[in-house]
């Protein structure tokens, strides 16, 4: 009697070191794969254990990591298919906002602006000055009044920070967090948010206006330089 109850409590216990050596080693593999951070050494693990402590923790790795690697591509690229490549692979990705951001600012960029310059330089020799009347003289003064104003001396640019697709309220939280990013070059600026209707349906273009044409450029610089999507608006006529 005394030893089949010995045999059940040593099966028992080798039964239990078995586990514990089995999930010491899931560990200490799980431990090498978060070390190495690769999509293959996940897809190897998940391959060792499809049904383990650590699965879901690394499906979800390995599906950050090739969106990652996607987006990557896609900004090298830096082409509106690019974008809309990666925006139809990963609808609802990491970086899903931050591409629809950059396909609109391609769009934006392409499209007429109305701020085209006339076919040749308004001057007195293409400017037929009015007749004179009593009240007044032509003269220089009139002549150069008669020559639209430059749009960088009025401050009449803009930089586009944005466009979303989800709502206005993206865009406030945007602006928010660019002015916290980055102070030195959003200090004092306010920004305006513009409803559009697109092939993809309504989205809202986030833009900070009234600034002359070198600040819209100077502001777009730095955050292309930190990886950030705008594009300079140049003034509309009209």
């Amino acid at each position: 009697m005394d030893k089949t109850i010995n045999r059940k409590v040593v099966a028992a216990l080798c039964a239990l070191l078995l586990v514990l050596a089995g999930c010491s080693r899931q560990q200490s593999d799980w431990q090498k794969t978060r070390e190495s951070n690769t999509a293959e050494a996940y897809e190897q693990f998940l391959k060792k254990y499809p049904s383990g402590e650590f699965t879901a923790q690394a499906q979800a790795r390995v599906k950050e990591l090739y969106e990652e690697r996607d987006w990557q591509k896609a900004r090298d690229a830096d082409t509106p298919e690019a974008y809309q490549a990666f925006l139809k692979q990963y609808p609802e990705g990491k970086w899903t906002e931050e591409a629809r951001i950059r396909v609109e600012n391609f769009t934006l960029a392409q499209a007429p602006s109305g701020a085209a310059a006339p076919a040749g330089p308004v001057s007195a020799e293409n400017v037929t000055p009015p007749a004179p009347t009593a009240k007044e003289t032509p003269g220089p003064a009139t002549r150069a009044a008669a020559a639209p104003p430059k749009p960088t001396a009025a401050g009449s640019y803009g930089v586009q920070l944005g466009a979303f697709k989800s709502g206005p309220e993206a865009a406030h939280k945007r602006w928010a967090e660019l002015q916290k990013e980055y102070p030195a070059l959003f200090g004092g600026l306010s920004s305006k948010i513009l409803p559009t209707k697109s092939s993809g349906g309504q989205i809202y273009r986030l833009q900070t206006t009234g600034v002359t044409e070198k600040r819209a450029r100077q502001i777009c610089s730095s955050l292309k330089a930190e990886s950030q999507a705008c594009v300079v608006v140049p003034p509309r006529h009209g």
